[in-house]
């Protein structure tokens, strides 16, 4: 008796018709994009099976790709080879079209894929991932010109991380013609870690974008099923019992039916036996096709299979049409896959230890004679688990090397670590002949690349320890040249100069290419720690050599270098050779070189607080990162952050929280702590949650989050009035970064006068004991900030618009506390002296909310000492600055200051219709909270919109607002 399927679908109608209708396949809706969610098992295959039929009633083209459980094996954008494989069956016409323009997409080819094909080419070069993202994106778009086109991807929650990268591409740039996007996941795999978690919570926020969730069918809907299923019908305990063990899940519940209708009616307690029971019903030759294709997963060729079985033509094909009748397996063009996924990961699990290595080893064999088609991926993890180790090696650095052709880091460094996994055995690394230090720098550069600079530096550290005392000394020279330049790119305290040095006396005599990556190198080291004379006769001694050798590549890298040297001369010369470096590294494909240059320019630019030149430059770097597949690569994702400090400083905050937002993929540690350190700073500025101290364990690791992190804190301090707070924060990271930096690093002038302000504001509510003790602990903290001052040393000799407003800042609000306190209190005039001169520093250095701050501050000073007049003429400007921002804390220290917003006799902001809404409300009597409630909004929300209103209405209350909206027949 062969077990049933259901072919009708049941209890998901309304789920249908809903993704239907968002994908616009039934509505006049344009195209959408659909995120479809549920449980293994619960049904999201057949629904989208049946979705797939209606869109074809509908006139509409169906394309789909699956991604493979292959973690261990990662082939980069394995759906879209997939998806372009069938393209290439129903429409070689427009595909070759394609292709003729957009010729990266013949990298995604499936022939091109697999090894030994003649159409692979010597595929050299690294691919512009842009390129490839361009040509999918054309591809379907020429595909949706002929008919409407629904692309489905399935089991995303096994998706690497280039086909995410892919999938966020295609949502955020959307089409023109009619193209609609389903992609399905298992969200119980999405574990805390699993990259695709926060991937999922991006893709949500991106316009057009819908997620659809399956919940478990209700127990009626069950019932009808198993009718479907068992028209005869079921006792009703078995019935029962199948309802309750089932839980909703549709494939349990053909399962667990299938095994109370089958022979003997013995339905097994655990439900991986449960599963294992429908292998029980096939015959031996039947059983033998289906254990070999659990070994190649979810889906296998017919090839493959043929290959790797064992079995002659006969038996396989016998074998496999009653797997396919006993719904075992489902047959597609060329190919089988098991109905579930679960159902071929529980045949796999039941194989035997020796079993499972001989069927690996099949696979092995199949691969290696070249009787089928398959890629060095998938002939390590076969490798791999066959124990064959010496082709796992081998495959592995191939796959590595794939990967990287094809913009996919992460999945490169994947593969090279296990290779460097298969080699710490010491007497396969004797017996393989390979240059071990090459190996190891791929797997450092490719962690690098994908973000990861501490452990491409921990990587490089275990192997060289590991390496024997009789390894070529050329060995250690490579990995110990590459180990300083990722050193410099982390807070690990290792001195990188040393490295280096050392390296370059190991290299062998003579020209070579090692000699000259070495002497690069070390002149980049140098130039990075400030000794700028050696740099540059090293550097010169690199750019000889790399021309003489005809090596392009690493001569872009070198004067990339020697150009950043020209910061002692004047900022002109040194924009000029850095613009002559980018278009050197362009023509040479010296990636590292061209982002490093762009990256340096817009610093320059940002040092003079030039920032639409700023912005240009670092804008490119991003966009040339992201086009290389390497948003996280050194001097690629460090643009993005100034990017997001500029937008800060300009008050471009949403544009800044986009920025920050925007990324592709799952971001690692420190990168993802970086932007967040940013964000908080706004959220904090708006009087939203922004508790820095979760960022606390990346202080050590990147002094960019310290800075940005204990600046929060100190704020939050400040805020509540505790002042020894503010400084036992001051003390704890200023030790951590006097550790990983030095004692007198830049950023404790900054650090410094926040605390300072932070203790200020505590003053009034401190003892005159108290107080005297704090002025002691200020004034410490304000001379080391001028010893600061005095040690700061640049080749530039600049000290630019950033580092003198928060000198005086420092200078100011050491003042203010000293005047607060009662302490020595300085001269009237020469504290507003000293804030006015703050105000015009920070005018020229452009901060918005800093200077609004100060602006506030002074107003405050001002009210005190009798200048109304001048108060309120500042306080003005700080709080239209505070309205703009939606920065409300500083809109209440205004109000609390008792100045009030001038007067004018002018149609005031238009006010929008929800903010009409609000006011009527607030009119009324109405809370914050009750306000919410009634609309449906966050009281967080509500909040953001009653400051708005009182700034377009100059209003200082609630009060006043409804007063002067009932005058001007804004509210009736």
């Amino acid at each position: 008796m062969a077990a049933q399927t259901s072919r009708t679908l049941i209890g998901r109608d309304a789920e249908l018709t809903e993704i239907a209708s968002l994908l616009g396949v039934r509505s006049s809706d344009g195209p959408g994009v659909v995120l479809l969610s549920g449980d293994a098992g619960v049904g999201k295959t057949r629904l989208l099976v049946e979705l797939r039929d209606l869109a074809f009633t509908e006139g509409w083209q169906v394309c789909a790709g699956h991604c493979l459980d292959f973690g261990d094996s990662a082939l980069p954008y394995l759906p879209f080879s997939e998806v372009l494989g069938r393209l290439g069956t129903d429409l070689p016409q427009i595909v070759e079209e394609v292709a003729a323009q957009h010729p990266a997409l013949a990298r995604l080819q499936p022939g091109r894929r697999v090894m030994g094909s003649a159409e692979r080419g010597d595929d050299a070069a690294a691919l512009d991932r842009a390129d490839l993202f361009e040509a999918v994106h054309a591809l379907l778009e020429a595909a949706a010109a002929k008919a409407p086109l629904l692309l489905v991807i399935e089991d995303t929650h096994w998706a690497d991380q280039s086909t995410r990268d892919m999938l966020s591409f295609l949502f955020s740039r959307g089409f023109e013609g009619p193209v609609a996007l389903v992609v399905s996941y298992r969200s119980d795999d999405l574990h805390r870690r699993h990259p695709l978690r926060r991937q999922v919570a991006e893709w949500s926020r991106v316009r057009g974008v819908q997620r659809v969730a399956l919940s478990p069918l209700p127990d009626d809907a069950v019932r009808a099923l198993i009718a479907e299923l068992v028209p005869e019908g079921l006792a009703e305990k078995e019935l029962g019992d199948i309802v309750d063990r089932a839980e909703g899940n549709a494939f349990f519940v053909e399962e667990l039916t299938s095994a109370a209708s089958g022979p003997g009616s013995w339905v097994p307690a655990d439900l991986a036996d449960v599963l294992l029971v429908r292998l029980d019903r096939l015959d031996d030759t039947a059983r033998q096709v289906v254990r070999a294709a659990s070994v190649a997963g979810r889906k296998v060729s017919h090839e493959m299979l043929a290959g790797a079985s064992g079995l002659d033509l006969g038996a396989l094909d016998e074998g496999l049409r009653k797997a396919v009748e006993m719904n075992v397996l489902v047959a597609s063009p060329g190919s089988y896959s098991f109905r579930h996924a679960l159902l071929g990961e529980a045949v796999y699990d039941d194989l035997l230890p020796g079993e499972r290595v001989r069927l690996h080893t099949q696979y092995v064999a199949a691969l290696q004679a070249g009787e089928v088609r398959g890629t060095a991926a998938e002939l390590a993890r076969h490798a791999r688990l066959a124990n064959d180790l010496d082709t796992a090696l081998s495959a592995s650095i191939q796959a590595g090397n794939e990967a990287m052709r094809v913009g996919g880091p992460d999945e490169a460094a994947y593969h090279y670590q296990q290779a460097l996994e298969l080699l710490s055995d010491p007497r396969r690394c004797a017996q393989v002949d390979l240059d071990l230090s090459k190996l190891v720098v791929s797997a450092a550069e490719a962690l690098s690349a994908s973000g990861d600079p501490e452990r491409s530096v921990k990587v490089l550290a275990e192997q060289i320890e590991r390496l024997p005392v009789n390894a070529p000394s050329s060995w250690r020279a490579r990995m110990m040249s590459t180990q300083a330049i990722m050193i410099m790119n982390t807070e690990i305290l290792d001195d990188p100069v040393q490295l280096s040095t050392e390296a370059l006396a190991l290299v062998p005599d003579g020209d070579s290419g090692l000699r000259t990556r070495v002497l690069a190198d070390h002149a980049r080291v140098l130039a990075a720690m400030g000794h700028y004379d050696e740099a540059q006769a090293v550097g010169m001694d690199a750019l000889t050599l790399a021309e003489k050798l005809d090596l392009h590549e690493l001569a872009s890298e070198v004067i990339t270098t020697l150009s950043g040297l020209k910061k002692s001369g004047p900022k002109e010369g040194l924009r000029a050779a850095l613009a002559d470096a980018v278009v050197r590294a362009e023509e040479s494909g010296a990636l590292g070189s061209e982002l490093r240059a762009r990256y340096l320019l817009g610093r320059s630019y940002e040092d003079f607080a030039e920032f639409d030149e700023t912005e240009k430059w670092f804008r490119s770097a991003i966009d040339r990162a992201v086009r290389a597949g390497q948003p996280f690569a050194p001097y690629g994702f460090e643009a993005r952050w100034q990017l997001a400090w500029v937008y800060e400083v300009q008050g471009r905050w949403d544009e800044m929280l986009v920025l920050t937002d925007d990324l592709s993929g799952n971001p690692p540690p420190i990168p993802r702590a970086l932007l967040a350190s940013l964000r908080l700073r706004v959220q904090q500025a708006r009087g939203l949650d922004a508790d820095a101290r979760k960022l606390r364990k990346f202080w050590a690791r990147e002094g960019g989050v310290a800075i940005n992190a204990a600046s929060i804190e100190m704020d939050a301090a400040g805020l509540r009035g505790d002042a020894a707070g503010a400084i036992e924060v001051y003390d704890e990271v200023v030790s951590v970064l006097s550790r990983i930096w030095h004692e007198w690093f830049s950023a404790r002038i900054r650090l410094g006068a926040v605390t300072i302000g932070a203790v200020a504001q505590a003053m009034p509510s401190l003892s005159a004991a108290e107080r005297a003790s704090y002025v002691e602990r200020i004034d410490r903290i304000h001379a080391d900030g001028h010893v600061v001052l005095d040690r700061y040393s640049d080749p530039s000799g600049h000290w630019g618009p950033e580092g003198r407003a928060w000198m005086k800042r420092l200078d100011a609000e050491t003042l203010r506390a000293r005047w607060l306190a009662g302490v020595d209190a300085p001269p009237l005039d020469a504290l507003v002296d000293t804030w006015r001169d703050a105000v015009a520093l920070y005018e020229d250095f452009g901060h918005v909310y800093e200077l609004a701050r100060v602006r506030a501050t002074l107003a405050g000073i001002l009210r005190a000492s009798g200048d109304l007049a001048g108060a309120r003429e500042l306080a003005d400007r700080a709080r239209e600055a505070a309205h703009r921002l939606g920065a409300q804390p500083l809109l209440d220290e205004l109000r609390s200051i008792g100045t009030t917003p001038v007067r004018e006799e002018q149609a005031p902001d238009a006010l929008t219709p929800r903010e009409s809404e609000i006011l009527a409300l607030v009119a009324e009597g109405r809370s914050n909270g009750e306000i919410g409630k009634q609309l449906f909004i966050s009281t967080k929300t509500v909040s953001v919109h009653v400051s708005n209103i009182l700034g377009k209405l100059d209003a200082s209350g609630r009060t006043e607002a409804a007063a002067i909206a009932r005058r001007r027949g804004l509210i009736g």
